[in-house]
């Protein structure tokens, strides 16, 4: 579907004083700071998890050393998707729009809508934080009380839930 004149009326008379709406200031990359980018030509990337060894003893004289097991824990996957977004203007909308170049200003619109979709994208990883939908590599949310290791689990959210600030993190 193309953006025609009936879209655009007010630009088709005289007398239209201002057009606003896109001027809006932009955030920063705020992904930028969250996330490490890297480049893929594949449809998923894996990264997979090793345990390492446990912290190693004091060998005794004239005994044997101790031996520990290392293992892959779990494996990560990261599916590569395409995010498109496009527009049309009919030649009549172009031709008789009397105040500024449409093609020009909607495509400032289109490069905000791809940016704001991918800071959206990006804050959905810590906004469903919580949510075991939204599962990491090792199966569980993000932020989680019971995180599976090789020895049990481990937390990395508090005991007692409270907003984040200095006093709940001492």
């Amino acid at each position: 579907m193309a953006i025609s004149r009936a879209q655009l009326v007010k630009e088709l008379e005289p007398g239209l004083n201002a057009l606003f709406g896109l001027e809006y200031r932009q955030y920063a990359d705020e992904a930028a700071e969250i996330f490490d980018t890297e480049s893929s030509d594949r449809a998923f990337e894996e990264e997979v998890m090793l345990s390492g060894f446990g912290n190693a003893s004091v060998k005794p004289e004239g005994q044997g050393v101790s031996y520990d097991d290392a293992q892959e824990t779990f494996t990560a996957r990261y599916t590569n998707e395409t995010i498109a977004l496009a527009f049309a203007i009919t030649e009549e909308a172009i031709e008789d729009n009397l105040y500024d170049r449409l093609a020009s200003r909607y495509t400032k619109a289109l490069a905000r809508s791809m940016a704001s979709t991918k800071q959206i994208k990006g804050a959905a990883v810590l906004n469903n934080g919580f949510d075991n939908t939204y599962a990491g590599g090792d199966g569980v949310a993000l932020l989680s009380d019971a995180h599976p290791t090789l020895s049990g689990t481990f937390r990395n959210e508090l005991a007692t839930a409270a907003d984040l600030n200095e006093t709940s993190l001492e």
